[in-house]
């Protein structure tokens, strides 16, 4: 494929919160997870410190929290102050301890250098508690919950920016669902109790890529809103017993439309309201592979079994959630995909400016806690790249001689960018088997130097896991440029030119 471009194509410019990332009380994903007072690596807050230093390589721009699922049964007030009290998590159906809470959360965020985004209980919650959750993070000493805040020992406010009202507030399977009309109404009058109380904020509530869906929430809210919540995932393990996951080749298949689709239509319903120039996308959920949790209703009632039985209890309620750690699952058909989303999103960049990859750490994380450490997972090799190497700049490109995998599937993804330093360009070979070659034209700049990084492993299917690491970067000394590239096969490429 030949790719031709000129800097003074413009697409627009990338936000970096576009490599954000999130957390859940979801299985290890806190406690276990980036919070483990009783582990040898952890500082003298409870946190791991090999965790952090690795979410700080990648350069998280931003962090969602906590929720998901588990933010709409979740009420904050339990998880603040000297005194926790355990209570039954009605998401997730687990005893959640609230050790870890607001205050723990932000400074888990200060320790990383990101910004903290937090997400609203619009399930069970009301307006009301979703301003006094604003006030408790925002208000420096007036009213009864920044009094509250200093009387935790934090005598600044926690200046939380990035707040979204909701969580898939649409879906049949969340806590408090809602149908259109009424989710409108309720971010509307929720986003008026939280902006009286700092008007500095900037909103998101939760959408879906649904016409009628945005329309009410849009028509009612629209004008307190700065972002639109959607999120993604392609390959889901169903239900009961696991299915196989997508394998390279039907991963790679999903790589087209089916990433693209989701951005196109919410941004023609922002468009069609006269919205496009004012609320922002944020992809603040999005991963390659759905979550592994049986379904909830029907596994609570298989064969007469309760919650209560405790044989079914670790063996269908929590050991089948287990399933999600077993690293052999995350190959480069993971990386390959998760390359394919960011150049989606930049490619959108004049619109999509958030997305939090879901989550950051366990589950289906891009890193795997153990006792003795931690795996780096070949998605996080990919932010890595993306996040030291990628620019600001998105430029658009021509392409010729563009060979497909399918219809809507081209072999090669590129992304064209740059600053005044030079160029960076995104090149995934989504072949699984051969090399592929990508010739480049610029137009009108000067070409001196270039250097190729590349996120590969031996085979498609290569994986980390514990003592085994065949996924990691590689790079090339700076050398002439020149305008032939050949790409590895099942490669994630990012290419340097100064």
């Amino acid at each position: 494929m030949k790719i031709i471009f000129n800097p003074k194509n413009i697409i627009g410019e990338a936000d970096k919160m576009l490599y954000g990332h999130f957390l859940e009380h979801f299985h290890r994903q806190i406690y276990g997870g980036v919070y483990d007072p009783e582990s040898k690596f952890s500082d003298e807050d409870g946190f791991r410190t090999d965790v952090i230093d690795a979410i700080k390589k990648i350069h998280a721009p931003i962090i969602r929290w906590p929720g998901g699922c588990y933010v709409s049964a979740y009420d904050w007030k339990k998880g603040v102050g000297k005194v926790r009290e355990a209570a039954f998590d009605k998401a997730w159906r687990v005893e959640e301890s609230h050790a870890f809470g607001t205050d723990e959360f932000i400074k888990l965020c200060r320790k990383i250098g990101c910004e903290p985004y937090i997400c609203t209980n619009a399930g069970t919650g009301t307006a009301e508690e979703m301003s006094d959750w604003v006030e408790y993070c925002n208000l420096k000493s007036m009213g009864k919950y920044a009094k509250m805040r200093i009387e935790n020992g934090f005598s600044e406010p926690h200046n939380v920016k990035f707040w979204s009202i909701g969580n898939e507030n649409w879906g049949g399977h969340e806590i408090g669902a809602k149908d259109a009309e009424e989710w409108g109404r309720l971010v509307r009058e929720s986003a008026k109790m939280m902006l009286r109380v700092d008007p500095t904020l900037e909103l998101s509530a939760a959408s879906i890529d649904n016409l009628d869906w945005n329309v009410n929430l849009l028509r009612a809210a629209g004008a307190y809103l700065d972002w639109i919540s959607i999120h993604g995932y392609w390959d889901f393990p169903g239900d009961g017993k696991p299915r196989p996951n997508a394998n390279y080749d039907e991963v790679m298949l999903k790589t087209g439309d089916a990433i693209s689709g989701s951005i196109d239509r919410v941004r023609a319903y922002l468009t069609a309201l006269g919205l496009e120039k004012k609320i922002k996308i944020a992809y603040d959920e999005w991963n390659l592979r759905g979550w592994y949790h049986p379904n909830l209703m029907d596994i609570w009632n298989r064969e007469g079994k309760r919650h209560e039985d405790q044989e079914f209890y670790e063996n269908e309620v929590i050991g089948r959630r287990n399933h999600n750690d077993i690293n052999a699952v995350y190959t480069m058909a993971d990386a390959v995909f998760s390359a394919a989303f960011l150049n989606a999103c930049l490619r959108n960049c004049d619109i999509v400016k958030m997305a939090c990859f879901s989550p950051i750490v366990n589950t289906r994380g891009a890193i795997f806690t153990h006792k003795d450490g931690i795996v780096l997972r070949p998605q996080y090799f990919v932010f890595e790249l993306y996040a030291n190497s990628m620019k600001g700049t998105v430029l658009d490109v021509w392409k010729q001689d563009v060979k497909m995998l399918s219809d809507t599937v081209e072999l090669i993804d590129v992304v064209v960018t740059k600053d005044e330093g030079g160029y960076a360009i995104s090149a995934v070979n989504k072949d699984g088997e051969n090399m592929q070659t990508l010739v480049l034209s610029m137009i009108g700049d000067e070409k001196k130097e270039m250097r190729i990084h590349t996120v590969n492993g031996p085979e498609k299917d290569s994986y980390n896991d514990i003592g085994k690491t065949d996924v990691s970067i590689t790079s090339t000394d700076w050398m002439p440029y020149r305008e032939e590239i050949s790409l590895e096969p099942h490669s994630v490429n990012v290419i340097e030119i100064r």
